[in-house]
């Protein structure tokens, strides 16, 4: 099978969106850019059917490479034929693959090895052929034959047999699948705690799996990985079973066809094959399995809470104060301008023990009056609570909003070398309020400067392929970056290295040009930047936007490459470019077909009408004030019954963590999202969502607070 028969036959694509778009990938074209620039050639395909289009792409191609090291290991053994390799070519899957190729791996010395040595084969094969109704006597007589050099009895000899059969067994494909089958179907996990930790106030998270059984087919993802964490951290024992018995029957039916002694050595050999070859090597094949499904599940869940997490709502270019609260440490205080550029920073002690409310209100008022600050951003960690009271307290000139920020990752890009080399100047403290400040601004430009996986969002995160998870959120911001779009001559080299067709080296080229030659004036003068490329500029000019350019389409998304078509409808309407933008009644009046190109069609047209109405819009809702119960501050404070309003934080497989404005989050479990059957928890809820909680319980010993959506 080539490769555009095996993607169609795992994503029942058309086959000619999947040829062109394996075209467009082949010529280093970006996912972004495809989707967004290339809809005549893929068939108006979307992001997520171009991924998958990649991930089958690279699937077939890892396939391919392995048949070729196969391949080339047989010919090496000299035991490559014609049927064995048209065979190892047809393969469509891996394991199959690794199965056809295990009889010729070279593998450490084995029993069956040692046997084969002391020349015992030929009776292995006398055996497995039950040509003949051997009795008891009359194989022991066969078997004396052999009894030579380090074969030194007839026990021995049988043994020898036995071993060399229990290989042939552990290698037959058709074996192995019927016992592949029987796990999917019926395998079951189990835990035992191990005694000796059992008291360990580290495995207390872990008790529920202290004794627990359950379908491997069947665990939900996020229970499978709890699980194997418990076990990787020494506190259980996992054990995976099946029907030992049915298994054996099942192989004894395909392989003994006689009565005689032959068969009970053949049985024996059987079932030493089952305990020490297949079940161990298929049973963790089956773990392995179960764990990859709850990988991509988990991974799944994070890629969404990533995306909601970056898309969240900006407040947009306003002058913040930022505060970093904290009781003893005091309160660091920055002051940005709406560019996000630091104006000033000092510490205040309103909280014990300094306890200096009346001067730090003081001063807040002060620099909020003095930097003309029109929006106060609080970090949400420790100090929070008391933090954003004492601000509600002061007595503003102007119209100030108030938002409590989440501070997750905001330690980590603090003292991160992008930080430093941002601030080379300031310590930690003050890069960490700047974070919390300009994350209100805009989240997509901040959080970007930090490494997903240290945000939160998720579950698990630290238990799954970290390849495969990095590789995910990898493209989970590419997408978000590109879909918002980048202001060129504001981004930073983290944000600009997202931007399609550009990566790291690029953007540092981006900005070190932009420091020494000032701002962008135009998209054409991207082109200016040492090593970008005519390639560089085809994938990213569309996403690159500048403000106040000469020519009002270079702050769109309108690609330089459809300029002509924009100035050609200007021109048959007798009309500037400018007087199209934002006028809806002119632009209903283009007659799109007389645009139609061999290479433009009617999506790339309907795009561009449809950003010429509302040019360079941002997809993201702008940030909303939001206030905590103010008489709800720590866990002892919550009774059963009350109605709360919190802030989704995290959403999981299970359900979704929500902030009611304490230390602990609260869980919504998945049955109680609704009243009715939940299957995925993100059509109900979704991250940094506003919404009413009902408190179900309250667990103060383990700190648990169960809550239900209220409607």
């Amino acid at each position: 099978m080539q490769l555009i028969s095996y993607i169609i036959s795992h994503t029942q694509l058309p086959e000619t969106s999947v040829k062109n778009t394996v075209e467009l990938l082949n010529e280093a074209c970006t996912i972004p850019f495809i989707s967004r620039y290339r809809k005549e050639r893929t068939g108006n395909l979307d992001e997520v059917q171009i991924g998958d289009i990649v991930k089958y792409k690279d699937q077939f191609e890892t396939l391919e490479k392995r048949k070729t090291t196969i391949l080339k290991a047989l010919e090496d053994q000299d035991v490559l034929t014609p049927e064995l390799q048209q065979k190892i070519e047809g393969t469509q899957d891996i394991i199959t693959l690794e199965d056809i190729y295990l009889p010729y791996k070279k593998s450490r010395k084995t029993k069956a090895e040692t046997a084969r040595k002391n020349g015992l084969e030929p009776l292995a094969k006398i055996i497995m052929s039950q040509s003949r109704n051997f009795g008891s006597s009359d194989l022991e007589s066969l078997a004396h034959k052999y009894v030579k050099g380090k074969v030194n009895s007839v026990e021995d000899a049988l043994e020898g047999a036995r071993h060399i059969i229990s290989e042939w067994v552990n290698e037959r494909t058709d074996i192995r699948n019927n016992i592949r089958q029987q796990l999917e179907r019926f395998a079951m996990i189990s835990t035992k705690v191990v005694k000796s930790k059992k008291e360990d106030e580290s495995a207390q998270k872990f008790r529920d799996y202290f004794e627990w059984e359950e379908s491997l087919g069947r665990i939900p993802s996020h229970r499978l990985l709890a699980i194997l964490r418990a076990e990787k951290e020494g506190f259980i024992k996992v054990k995976i079973t099946i029907d030992d018995e049915k298994a054996l029957h099942k192989i004894e039916d395909r392989l003994i066809k006689s009565n005689d002694a032959c068969a009970k050595q053949i049985q024996l050999a059987i079932q030493d094959a089952y305990k020490r070859l297949l079940f161990p090597s298929l049973s963790n094949e089956a773990l392995q399995n179960a764990k990859e499904k709850a990988d991509a599940s988990a991974i799944t869940v994070f890629a969404k809470n990533l995306k909601q997490l970056l898309l969240g709502s900006p407040l947009g270019e306003k002058r913040i104060l930022a505060i970093d609260p904290g009781f003893r440490s005091g309160c660091k205080i920055v002051c940005l301008d709406a560019q996000g550029n630091l104006k000033h920073n000092e510490t205040i002690y309103p909280h014990p023990p300094k306890s200096d409310a009346i001067g730090a209100m003081k001063k807040i008022s002060s620099l909020a009056e003095a930097y003309k600050i029109e929006a106060i951003a609080i970090g949400n960690g420790t100090a929070s609570r008391e933090t954003e009271a004492l601000i509600r307290k002061v007595h503003f000139k102007n119209d100030i909003q108030v938002f409590v920020v989440s501070e997750a990752g905001a330690s980590i890009y603090s003292a991160s070398k992008i930080a430093r080399d941002e601030f080379p100047n300031y310590d930690v403290t003050v890069r960490g309020s700047v974070s919390i400040g300009r994350r209100l601004q805009d989240p997509l430009a901040e959080l970007v400067k930090i490494d997903a996986k240290s945000i939160g969002v998720g579950q698990y995160q630290h238990d799954v392929d970290q390849t495969k998870l990095q590789s995910e959120l990898d493209t989970v911001v590419e997408s978000c970056v590109n879909s918002v779009g980048v202001n060129i001559n504001t981004a930073s080299t983290s944000l600009l290295s997202y931007v399609s067709g550009i990566g790291p080296k690029l953007a540092e080229n981006i900005f070190n040009y932009r420091t020494e030659h000032g701002v962008f004036k135009s998209r054409e003068a991207i082109k200016k930047v040492p090593r970008l490329g005519d390639k560089a500029f085809e994938q990213g000019a569309a996403f690159l936007r500048i403000k106040e350019s000469k020519n009002p389409l270079d702050d769109s998304a309108v690609h330089p490459e459809s300029y002509t078509i924009v100035e050609k409808m200007a021109q048959d309407l007798g009309k500037p470019i400018s007087e199209l933008i934002g006028n809806a009644t002119v632009l209903q009046k283009i007659q799109l077909q007389d645009y139609c190109t061999d290479l433009v069609g009617l999506p790339t047209l309907q795009d561009i009408i449809k950003e010429l109405e509302k040019p360079g819009l941002d997809i993201r809702e702008q940030a909303k004030v939001f206030t905590f119960n103010q008489n709800i501050k720590s866990i002892t404070d919550l009774q059963e019954g009350q109605l709360l309003p919190g802030i989704v934080n995290n959403i999981t497989n299970f359900g979704a963590f929500v902030d009611v404005g304490i230390k602990e989050s609260g869980l919504i479990h998945v049955s109680n999202l609704s009243d009715s059957f939940v299957s995925d928890v993100n059509a109900h809820v979704s991250l940094h969502q506003q919404v009413i909680v009902k408190v179900l319980e309250v667990d103060v010993p383990r700190k648990r607070i169960q809550l239900k959506l209220h409607k």
